[in-house]
């Protein structure tokens, strides 16, 4: 017999329904999550690099006669090379404006499609939360993702305005374009920002070691060997991006880089 009831405890009791339990989504779930796994991988790969560059702060100064100090950073240079990347063909800091452009659409997207996936997954579930999760990190990681995602939004924000825009009170006192040496150890040597930095990379650490953990399945990758390979790589680049990021606020915030 058909029943025409949308509630969920008719079907719970054997009673069907005609109605669906939501209306069709106009853009398919399965190419949010794909929008997602493409998106994460690219903020993966973005994080890596950036760490990587930001590592330069450890490396000697370099002889410069012409410097009234009589040497310049490697960090300094590196971060004229993102400026200038391309020229005379492509116009100064054409190709950098082109990476923030292709992270800021991406960040949209990801944001977007993240709350939209947890809205279905609920109205979908209705009353009936989910039990018997797996327990341990990677459970814990899966129910904070919302919360984690927020954190380094906020974390993009104050790191975009204290560190490339140097908007105060974000940013330090002493903030000068262009001077990436001088504006890391200024704004690391504030012990509260030095704290947030840290604790942003842990966050880090959960967000992207889920994120890529369920990228691998969302891109359809099934092989056995192939999943345990990249499933290892889920947690190494992040746990790499966590360590390298955390000690360059460490040693600025202990003179160990003035």
């Amino acid at each position: 017999m058909t029943v025409k009831d949308i509630d969920r405890d008719s079907i719970r009791h054997g009673k069907i329904t005609e109605k669906p339990l939501r209306d069709k989504p106009g853009f398919p779930t399965w190419a949010m999550k794909l929008t997602m796994a493409i998106t994460g991988l690219i903020f993966g790969g973005f994080v890596l690099v950036h760490m990587i560059g930001n590592l330069k702060i450890f490396m000697p100064e370099i002889a410069d006669p012409a410097k009234h100090d009589g040497f310049r950073y490697h960090i300094d240079e590196y971060g004229h090379f993102l400026r200038t990347v391309g020229e005379p063909l492509i116009p100064e800091e054409g190709v950098l404006w082109i990476f923030r452009i292709t992270l800021l659409v991406s960040l949209i997207l990801h944001i977007w499609c993240a709350f939209a996936l947890t809205g279905r997954a609920h109205q979908s579930r209705g009353k009936f939360r989910r039990k018997n999760l797996m327990g341990g990190l990677n459970s814990f990681t899966a129910r904070t993702m919302i919360v984690t995602g927020v954190v380094l939004l906020l974390f993009i924000i104050f790191h975009i305005l204290d560190l490339t825009m140097g908007v105060q009170p974000a940013a330090a006192a002493g903030f000068e374009h262009g001077a990436v040496h001088h504006n890391l150890v200024e704004s690391f040597s504030r012990w509260p920002v030095a704290i947030w930095y840290i604790l942003a990379m842990v966050v880090l650490f959960m967000h992207l070691s889920h994120g890529l953990f369920t990228a691998v399945s969302d891109l359809g990758i099934t092989g056995h060997r192939t999943r345990a390979v990249l499933l290892f790589i889920s947690y190494l680049v992040p746990a790499a991006v966590m360590v390298g990021n955390i000690s360059i606020p460490l040693a600025v915030a202990f003179g160990w880089i003035s």
